[in-house]
């Protein structure tokens, strides 16, 4: 009786209790005041201001959180990820501290890669005694962000990167073995085609690193490893990244923000918005010039903050406007199929997930080349590859939109929903229980109510509604419709990943969830199907791999 309880209004809270503890400002009372404060701090005309309302209250488009907390404040700070570089020299260092604190206090994530860092052991950066590599000098970036945090209303985040090639690459991978270590960063491996092609090719005994006698399958074990212990490091592919570089005059792509969305160049920042997918079916049909139309509003809304925003240092504010880079995203994917009655794993939502975002990506260059037209291109347009002008280096990019997907009550990014059923821990300092909005609309009108909270408790400690043998509660094709996070295969988790980053400028924050069970063998697989499917990065998640998580089900 206490999941029936909890689980009433369950999105609905979660929403207030999360506007509540993050977003509203002094005075302000509800959503709508939030729309109007950030809408009249993004707006140049009357016309646009009535617009960016609009797309905002009805929830169509949203605005990044650093958007949504600092537009109209004095902070002023609009961009959501930053990548910081990282020299090897202790007042560079100490530097680049200070510029990530200042970006966490007002919500951004930063990037870092820690390439250039000498490694633990070599002659240090005065020349007398011992470096101590960049394993123990992320810890300095972790501190300073565990203090950081506490000054702010949004938990600071970073991305530790490593290049293969480095000496500490094996510590590098294994830093985070023991759960709770560097609890503020997420880490990825760089790698190169070379590398990945000798893997592919099961040369595990080519010796990649010549000074250290380090061989690709050490390598390529302690990376699967990890990823099988704890969902960490995630990798990161250079040659991908670097062929959709727009400004390779201004040199390559080493670093992105903390979930792998937004590959920049260093001192860049971008600030992200996302669309709302789900709010574009009606009667089981897309309104494709709906979806256009906002498009070509939230481009101008995302152009507008890089003109607006208060950049925390000069460096990045000169760096930001020579690309002027946004990322627009969707979210509410999942939801979308549910309302077309098309199941995630299907062929057809892999088509449509290419379709959509490449409407998207189309129609945002043509609303960005207006722009051109009417301001001016960005400045280093002349050292892009762009054939003709545009506004923005970059235009799309998605998300994970954790905590804006709550305030617009639908699905996270392109994610599959994790469970119909489950428990959201640590959130606005809260649990919640939820049940997802389109299984209760569904399934609690046609069953009676001990069935229904059967069902719900069933999927709340199973997490699928898969192994329901009573036809009269769960249908055959509604098994095909109802399938969660688990229930899909990885190689079906990276095909959709891959649909959707054949048309997307930036990359794409997915998690490829594994079931438990899953063995080392797939994992290896997964990480070379990624790569083949030209990704940019890759995340996996073997459920009951961490502890501290989330999103969870009922524990045995």
């Amino acid at each position: 009786m206490i999941l029936l309880l909890e689980t009433e209004k369950g999105l609905d809270l979660l929403a207030a209790e999360t506007l509540k503890s993050r977003y509203l400002g002094e005075g302000e009372k509800n959503w709508e005041d939030i729309c109007e404060r950030v809408a009249k701090a993004i707006s140049t005309t009357p016309e646009e201001y009535i617009e960016f309302h609009n797309l905002m209250v009805s929830k169509v488009f949203l605005p990044s959180s650093p958007t949504l907390m600092n537009a109209g404040t004095a902070s002023g700070q609009l961009s959501a990820c930053f990548v910081i570089p990282v020299e090897d020299d202790i007042e560079e260092i100490f530097d680049s501290v200070k510029i990530a604190a200042l970006i966490q206090k007002t919500g951004g994530g930063t990037g870092f890669d820690f390439s250039k860092i000498r490694p633990d052991g070599y002659v240090g950066i005065s020349g007398a005694g011992n470096a101590s590599g960049p394993v123990v000098l992320m810890g300095l970036f972790n501190e300073a962000t565990e203090i950081v945090k506490r000054f702010g209303r949004r938990r600071g985040a970073n991305m530790g990167i490593l290049d293969v090639s480095h000496n500490d690459i094996i510590p590098f991978i294994r830093a985070k073995n023991t759960e709770g270590s560097l609890s503020n960063f997420n880490i990825s491996v760089m790698v190169p085609d070379a590398f990945m092609s000798l893997a592919a090719e099961g040369r595990m005994d080519h010796v990649w690193n010549p000074e250290t006698g380090t061989k690709v399958g050490k390598i390529f074990s302690a990376i699967v490893e990890g990823i099988w212990k704890n969902g960490e490091p995630g990798v990161l592919f250079y040659d991908r990244i670097n062929r959709d570089n727009f400004t390779p005059a201004l040199g390559n792509i080493s670093a992105t923000n903390p979930c792998g969305e937004e590959p920049l160049l260093p001192f860049e920042s971008c600030n992200l918005g996302s669309i709302n997918l789900s709010l574009f079916v009606k009667n089981r049909k897309i309104h494709w010039d709906y979806l256009r139309e906002t498009v070509k509003k939230a481009v101008r809304f995302l152009d507008n903050e890089i003109d607006v925003n208060v950049y925390p240092v000069p460096k990045i504010e000169e760096t930001t406007r020579k690309t002027r880079k946004v990322g627009l995203g969707v979210m509410g994917f999942h939801d979308m199929l549910l309302k077309l009655n098309l199941p995630y794993d299907s062929i057809e939502a892999i088509e449509l997930a290419g379709k959509i975002m490449e409407q998207i990506n189309w129609a945002a260059i043509r609303e960005s080349r207006k722009l051109a037209a009417e301001k001016g291109p960005f400045p280093e347009y002349e050292n892009s590859i762009w054939e003709l002008p545009i506004r923005n280096a970059t235009l799309t990019a998605i998300a994970p939109t954790g905590t804006i997907s709550i305030l617009a009550g639908c699905s996270a990014g392109i994610e599959p929903v994790f469970s119909w059923v489950y428990r959201r821990a640590r959130t606005a300092g809260k649990d919640f229980m939820i049940v997802h909005p389109f299984f209760e609309s569904h399934f609690k009108p046609k069953l009676s109510e001990p069935d229904y909270y059967w069902l719900l408790e069933h999927i709340y400690t199973y997490g699928t509604l898969q192994d329901v043998k009573d036809l009269k509660i769960v249908s055959q094709e509604e098994k095909l419709l109802f399938k969660s996070a688990l229930d899909i295969r990885w190689k079906t988790h990276i095909d959709m990943q891959a649909a959707f980053q054949r048309h997307c400028h930036a990359g794409i924050s997915k998690t490829i969830n594994m079931p438990a069970e899953t063995g080392k063998e797939d994992i290896e697989k997964a990480l070379i199907y990624a790569w083949k499917q030209e990704l940019k990065g890759l995340t996996i998640y073997r459920t009951g791999s961490r502890q501290l998580i989330v999103l969870s089900l009922k524990k045995s």
